[in-house]
């Protein structure tokens, strides 16, 4: 195997055979007699090179250009450099170190102390490179680990998204608005819900708990199948008798996702029922079906309800108009639409500018949505 390359710069041959003899045993020695030659050495062998001893005060192109134009190609970090010279002048030395030198070792010197100082600096640079290029490589295998995790995580949510869709699908059937409606319901429960966890990094919830949550609001409403077309479809308001039917489409939901196997037998499946069955409860308790109040609502359950409101206000309905955008957050903001985590609803603020511009059309995405907020929190 080739020895690895040392390059001597001084312009007495003095010295320089005296280095030579003393690290011929260890490297390949290659002499220069000023800058520039010890420069062409370097350009030519940069690949090979454990160490640059140089002089500092020599002729034409000296010690001082040798280094400045080692920094100006970035190779000062790569290459230690030492400078062994007689000169005693503090502030040229301390200049030396300042252009990126390892060390500086005076004129006359001991040659075994040289030799054992200079191998052992060496020896550190090529641990620390070694290090570096592992560095490099596991950077490099664990984009390659996260981009296979993220084509399966992208074919199991397929799957999971094929049978959720459809079940939409039937929904649209029944009540013409919630087509349109569970799309975006799943794109603002995204990203409220991202927001959530970048301010709640201990929170618990995983990149795959969240494309669940995220399938599972999508059915929040499925139960309305269950509710007979003069009360789904009523262009008025409803009675108190109608209201009591209409609240039984979250039970009715969950009855339904109990027999679906698909679901049932899936991590997507707690999710679901819980969402279908708790989208409508409030923060202070005035909410349906079981009255449940501030923490009891899990999270995921209170992010679908908020995504619920605000679409619901914005979009036209049978039995009302669109309200706009800014009248439907002081509607939410100002609790006309029952109590929310005030927490969730700063969360909600943060993202009102994205939710606006998505509702004029701008596409997201929300697999990426997913994976920037879990790199942001690992960073």
């Amino acid at each position: 195997m080739d020895k690895d390359i040392m390059i001597i710069v001084d312009d007495q041959e003095i010295n320089r055979d005296l280095l030579k003899e003393i690290f011929n045993d260890s490297f390949k020695i290659l002499t220069a007699e000023n800058g520039q030659e010890g420069i062409n050495l370097i350009n030519r062998n940069k690949s090979r090179i454990a160490a640059v001893l140089s002089d500092l005060i020599m002729p034409d192109v000296d010690g001082f250009d040798l280094l400045n134009w080692m920094n100006k190609n970035n190779l000062i970090n790569s290459i230690p450099v030492f400078v062994i010279t007689s000169a005693d002048d503090f502030d040229m030395l301390n200049d030396c170190y300042k252009f990126g030198v390892v060390d500086t070792i005076a004129k006359p010197f001991m040659p075994e102390f040289l030799k054992k100082r200079i191998q052992n600096v060496i020896e550190l640079y090529k641990m620390r490179s070694k290090l570096a290029d592992i560095v490099v490589n596991q950077e490099k295998e664990l984009i390659s680990q996260a981009k296979r995790l993220k084509e399966q995580d992208a074919k199991l949510l397929n799957m999971n998204r094929s049978i959720v869709d459809m079940l939409a699908t039937v929904i649209e059937f029944r009540d013409c608005e919630s087509g349109e409606h569970v799309k975006r319901i799943r794109t603002l429960t995204v990203l409220i819900l991202c927001e959530y966890i970048k301010s709640h990094p201990d929170c618990g919830i995983t990149i795959a708990d969240l494309l669940n949550i995220a399938d599972a609001s999508v059915l929040h409403d499925v139960g309305k199948v269950a509710i007979p077309d003069t009360i789904l479809c009523k262009p008025g308001k409803l009675t108190k008798e109608e209201f009591e039917i209409m609240k039984t489409h979250t039970l009715e939901g969950c009855g339904m996702l109990e027999n679906i196997p698909q679901i049932f037998d899936s991590e997507l499946y707690s999710y679901c029922y819980d969402i279908c069955r708790h989208h409508h409860e409030r923060w202070d308790g005035k909410g349906y079906p079981d009255g449940l109040k501030g923490d009891e609502i899990s999270i995921w359950a209170q992010v679908v309800s908020i995504a619920d409101v605000y679409d619901a206000l914005v979009s036209k309905r049978v039995y009302k108009d669109a309200y706009a955008p800014k009248k439907t957050l002081e509607m939410i903001f100002g609790g006309e639409c029952g109590e929310f985590n005030p927490e969730l609803l700063d969360c909600f603020k943060a993202i009102c500018d994205t939710v606006e511009s998505f509702y004029n059309g701008m596409e997201i995405d929300l697999m990426q949505v997913a994976y920037d907020c879990y790199k942001n929190i690992q960073n």
